[in-house]
């Protein structure tokens, strides 16, 4: 940059001399080609002035009485508000000792005595066009830092946002998950208070009423009933075993012997009843069984409560889990295992009806990570198998850990990315979806959060099988 490039009127220039001919010269000299000028004839005056409105440049005598110019130079560096100010040194002095010296605390340059007009001009032109190239160049960074911060800004404000629009479309499929654990919740909650409202005065009298033997049989049918595992039978099984009680009821002349074997079946008990025969051919054990059958109800139904309520916790569990944002910035140890069935616990409402999930799960320790950014991940990986398989099909989630390496692959047998857009799936807003399904950037904030993990995330289909690999360093 010459000094034609730049407006002298802009720039202000302190000149400090002892001598009144040689500040009126380099007044005289500066002021007609537009420079500002502050003429100052001492050391202490010099620093107040540059203090008070810092200059653009200095003009500096070294010798003068009280403060000579290095001592001024030395008090100028070390006070932040003038230490960027550019100096040059006036002197007569021509010794290369006092040029050392004079670059050594801090001067750009050094004009000897009697002054050249056009030297003057040339070096003072130099650097106030490299101070206004600084200041330039200052302005840019700053810029830059600002113009950075916004994207970076932006790009956290996409990331949440992508996060929120896929919490938003699974807020109708978590809300459906609720209502059924709630909707078991409340039943049974409602059987168990309509038994104590017609039965708990009467079971003391009623078992008062039982003979010895009869109380026997009564605690056995409940001890077998707490001990079977009819629940963990098909309906097609029950329905083996009632025809099998049936027929081994009535070829011990039992009667009624169909609506037995539907209260014994309701109540667990399938197999082995020839020790219950003499009961079960006392028409008074009718009591026996209703009684038996209604404890037993209230006993499924206080394990329904706490089976719902355990399902009701994870799903909110994993909703929250999702929704949750970190702004700490620091990894966390954590369980990658844990997130992905975090994820799948949000879609099991889409899971369950046809898609079979195959686990191929190894054992890894909790990682060094940030979680909230992996469940993100996972949950755009399964939400985007399961809308390419149409919500029918196998997705198989294979977990494996080789010395320092896991490997995540996720596959589907949807119907397969064609071979011309695959290079294009992680490139941001680009999408396959229609108009209001998806803006196009949840594979390329899954690749921006791999990445940031040292990580890797990769992509392989055929018609009929897609597999996303994601590979992460352990450490």
């Amino acid at each position: 940059m010459t000094a034609t490039e730049f407006d002298r009127t802009d720039f202000s220039i302190l000149i400090v001399d002892d001598t009144p001919d040689n500040l009126r010269l380099l007044v005289g000299l500066l002021s007609e080609q537009g420079y500002k000028v502050r003429p100052v004839t001492s050391g202490k005056m010099a620093l107040s002035a540059a203090q008070g409105i810092p200059p653009d440049l200095i003009l500096l005598d070294i010798n003068m009485p009280g403060m000579d110019g290095y001592q001024v130079c030395e008090q100028l560096k070390a006070n932040e508000r003038t230490r960027d100010i550019p100096v040059i040194f006036l002197s007569a002095l021509n010794d290369v000792f006092d040029k050392v010296q004079a670059f050594a605390i801090g001067g750009i340059d050094y004009i000897t005595k009697p002054f050249q007009v056009e030297e003057v001009l040339a070096r003072i032109s130099t650097h106030l066009a490299m101070r206004s190239l600084q200041h330039r160049l200052q302005q840019k960074n700053q810029d830059l830092e600002h113009t950075l911060y916004e994207l970076q800004t932006t790009q956290a404000q996409l990331i949440q946002s992508e996060k929120m629009a896929v919490l938003g479309q699974l807020v109708a499929n978590v809300a459906h998950e609720m209502n059924t654990p709630l909707g078991a919740i409340c039943s049974s909650a409602a059987n168990i208070a309509l038994f104590f409202n017609h039965n708990l005065e009467a079971l003391p009298q009623f078992l008062q009423s039982l003979s010895l033997e009869q109380q026997q049989d009564f605690f056995t049918l409940l001890k077998r009933s707490a001990q079977s595992h009819l629940t963990s039978l098909s309906s097609k099984e029950k329905r083996q075993y009632k025809r099998n009680l049936i027929q081994h009821l009535e070829d011990h002349d039992i009667a009624d012997a169909d609506t037995i074997a539907d209260t014994l079946i309701d109540i667990g008990i399938y197999d082995n009843i020839d020790l219950l025969l003499p009961l079960l051919r006392d028409p008074n054990s009718r009591p026996i069984l209703k009684m038996t059958y209604e404890l037993v109800s209230v006993h499924k139904s206080a394990q329904m409560i706490i089976t719902a309520s355990d399902r009701a916790t994870k799903v909110v569990q994993a909703l929250k889990s999702y929704a949750h944002h970190d702004s700490t910035g620091t990894k966390v140890q954590a369980n990658l295992i844990d997130g992905i069935e975090t994820a799948l616990m949000l879609y099991h409402n889409q899971l369950k009806h046809g898609v079979e999930v195959i686990r191929q799960y190894t054992d890894l320790p909790s990682i060094l990570c940030f979680p909230d950014d992996l469940n993100q991940v996972w949950t755009n990986l399964i939400q985007n198998a399961l809308q390419a398989m149409n919500y029918k099909g196998t997705l198989t989630i294979l977990l494996t850990h080789v010395t320092d390496q896991v490997t995540i692959s996720i596959t589907d047998t949807g119907s397969g990315i064609a071979p011309e857009i695959q290079a294009k799936i992680f490139d941001p807003f680009f999408t396959t979806k229609a108009i209001g399904e998806g803006n196009g950037l949840g594979l390329s904030i899954a690749k921006r959060n791999i990445e940031k993990h040292h990580g890797t995330i990769t992509v392989s289909s055929i018609p009929g099988q897609t597999t996303f690999v994601v590979s992460l360093p352990l450490q």
